[in-house]
């Protein structure tokens, strides 16, 4: 089976087809020659989700998902949200993504956060919706080289690690896109 993962990040890509293994062959945007900078104006994970998702089976003629994934800080008010990637502006930078977040929280002692990953599939003329959550907090200086994002500053509940620090192999198996992506392989094996 062959599916597009209507995404540009490298990373995720990575992380998607390492999850779903060869059942599925996973196609990227530049695998469909798609270049497009695809909208995401929605104010919410699925509606971003859906926005991509619709936008590659319309233009392209694909099935296909996409996901929308984002972090939301208790003391901020679910901030960043769905503007997680684009948090300190444009053009999108992590490092200044991460600056913005810990200046934000300097002085809050309550450093509680969660990353959402919301994946929607076009397959078969229907739509699909699948979540993942992970919970933890936001620890007060970037630790561990891989990863990407948000991940040198967020410490998931019930280890003493960042996801940066963890490796993607255990990443891969606790992260919020993990349980999405989980849930997702679970359904396209009933297909």
């Amino acid at each position: 089976m062959k599916l597009v993962f209507a995404t540009n990040n490298k990373h995720k890509l990575e992380e998607i087809s390492a999850m779903v293994g060869d059942k599925i062959k996973i196609l990227s945007l530049n695998d469909i020659d798609c270049h497009d900078d695809i909208p995401e104006t929605a104010d919410t994970f699925e509606g971003n989700a859906l926005q991509k998702a619709r936008y590659v089976k319309e233009k392209y003629g694909y099935d296909c998902f996409a996901d929308d994934t984002g972090l939301q800080v208790v003391a901020l008010n679910g901030e960043p949200g769905v503007y997680s990637a684009r948090y300190a502006g444009e053009p999108a930078n992590s490092e200044r993504n991460i600056d913005k977040l810990l200046a934000n929280l300097e002085g809050k002692t309550d450093r509680r956060a969660s990353f959402i990953t919301c994946i929607a599939l076009i397959s078969g003329g229907e739509e699909h919706l699948f979540y993942g959550e992970i919970e933890g907090s936001i620890i007060g200086e970037r630790r561990g080289s891989s990863g990407f994002g948000y991940d040198s500053v967020f410490m998931p509940d019930g280890y003493d690690e960042t996801f940066a620090q963890m490796g993607e192999e255990q990443k891969n198996k606790i992260s919020h896109r993990a349980k999405a992506v989980k849930k997702l392989s679970e359904f396209l094996n009933t297909l």
